[in-house]
């Protein structure tokens, strides 16, 4: 497929978007109906100085109110063997924060205890563009494994599927 100026429309975009190789990315937040997430498959560093993560939400994401009236959000990086967590948080089952895997860090977010890695952030800006709300965070606590591989998300799937 190739097209250019005004032949490229959302599907085209998203096709092209799903040969990039990702890593799962769950984006998580509490709110007054309790703990919130989404698949963030758009979750990015800005900047090493300070530390600075933004996530990309889809303006209809129930979560995203969560992370504006908290001020805060938390990027889990999903370790191989959570395809069905990861399915569950894009909307393809239920949500489950049980006890036992989850915990809270620095400011409050939910944070995957078997995560390879987890930025909590506090939100520092927020950019409009299109349907979706950029949101920018400080970086407030970092978790880092001592292992583990990551969940691919390739083409539409996860490559563990």
């Amino acid at each position: 497929m190739e097209k250019t100026g005004d032949d490229i429309g959302i599907g085209d975009f998203w096709r092209t978007l799903g040969e990039r190789p990702i890593g799962a990315t769950l984006v998580t937040t509490d709110s007054a109906e309790g703990p919130q997430g989404f698949l963030g498959l758009s979750a990015a560093h800005v900047t090493a100085n300070p530390p600075t993560m933004l996530v990309s939400i889809d303006k209809k994401t129930s979560a995203l109110a969560g992370v504006l009236d908290k001020g805060h959000f938390a990027v889990n990086f999903l370790p191989e063997g959570y395809a069905e967590m990861a399915n569950a948080f894009g909307g393809k089952g239920d949500k489950v924060f049980d006890p036992d895997k989850w915990g809270t860090f620095a400011t409050g977010a939910p944070v995957l205890n078997d995560a390879l890695g987890v930025f909590d952030c506090e939100v520092s800006k927020v950019v409009e563009q299109g349907d979706i709300s950029i949101v920018i965070g400080l970086v407030k606590g970092v978790k880092a494994a001592d292992g583990g591989a990551p969940l691919i998300f390739h083409r539409g799937k996860f490559l563990s599927e």
